[in-house]
């Protein structure tokens, strides 16, 4: 237990460190988290609709400020080229990013051409059973996710960083409200990136 957590206190901290110097980035991980925070209450209600949301709101507004907010220049405050944050990244870094939602893109468009799924689920009738059939196979597609990136850090690394990088996954948003729920005053402030950020920049 000891190991663990200190394991997931690093994942943490490398997350923050490394991929949250822009306070629009954060202030978007706010309104991501917060969506991910109600899609865990409908998952005890109606687990489609609770992917929806997650992936609709939760993962789009993530990414959206990871992929054109987040700076990809050098990083001063921790002496690290972008290329090298990417590299070393435990989780889903960008490369790895662009498949998976290029995945959950293409399935609604699969779902259109086959409403079975090359018969794996019921076919839709109407509208409304589409959209709740995206919901579900978009949650298939969240859980073969993490447990598939699970199974890369159990083959890489260790049973410790594996379940230290789900339980992370997993209790994001929770941190991430604790962290970035003053970002988007700070944003309106004209507050765009971290003071470690602008005063490694005037270094340079």
């Amino acid at each position: 237990m000891p190991r663990f957590a200190e394991t997931l206190r690093e994942q943490r901290l490398d997350d923050h460190r490394l991929y949250h110097h822009s306070r629009i980035n954060q202030a978007l991980h706010l309104v991501s988290a917060s969506s991910f925070l109600a899609a865990y209450v409908l998952l005890l209600i109606d687990p489609p609709l609770a992917a929806l949301v997650a992936w609709l709101v939760g993962m789009t507004s993530r990414q959206i400020g990871h992929f054109f907010f987040e700076p990809k220049t050098y990083d001063g405050v921790n002496r690290a080229t972008h290329a090298h944050k990417e590299e070393i990244k435990v989780g889903y870094n960008l490369r790895r990013k662009v498949v998976l939602m290029a995945i959950w893109a293409m399935l609604p468009v699969i779902l259109l051409a086959d409403p079975s799924l090359f018969g794996l689920i019921e076919p839709h009738d109407d509208w409304r059973d589409f959209v709740r059939s995206v919901g579900l196979v978009w949650l298939v597609l969240g859980l073969a996710g993490v447990a598939f990136r699970m199974a890369q850090l159990l083959w890489r690394e260790d049973l410790v960083a594996s379940l230290a990088w789900a339980t992370k996954i997993a209790t994001d948003p929770f941190y991430d409200v604790k962290l970035y729920w003053r970002a988007p005053l700070q944003v309106l402030r004209g507050e765009l990136f971290s003071p470690e950020w602008q005063e490694a920049a005037k270094r340079r």
